[in-house]
């Protein structure tokens, strides 16, 4: 299988020119590491945002159903993830009941 090459030391990244900004991978992150995030030159005025890469737990959930192949896990034997914490899934129930946009924006933590 193709993946783009990690960009530095992440957990989670995006090749943003193909994402449509579904917002399926932030539905399945189950740590609250994905959001999106408001962008007016987007078709759908949204775009993905890597808000908590920290808390990212190495699941692929993200990578494994989003239908354009535009973001990416890091391989496990070259990143040290998180463990999943009550805290990022507290965040990811807040991220779901504001319709998966970005509590950053919002400044919520």
């Amino acid at each position: 299988m193709f993946k783009t090459i990690n960009p530095g030391n992440v957990p989670v990244w995006v090749n943003t020119d193909n994402c449509k900004a579904c917002d399926i991978c932030v539905s399945v992150c189950p740590s609250g590491v994905l959001g999106m995030r408001y962008e007016p030159t987007s078709t759908l005025g949204a775009m993905i945002s890597i808000d908590h890469p920290e808390s990212c737990i190495g699941c692929n959930e993200c990578e494994l159903t989003c239908p354009d192949f535009a973001i990416y896990v890091a391989d496990k034997a070259d990143y040290k993830f998180a463990k999943l914490t009550d805290d990022a899934k507290a965040r990811q129930a807040a991220i779901i009941a504001n319709k998966y946009m970005s509590l950053d924006q919002a400044g919520v933590k």
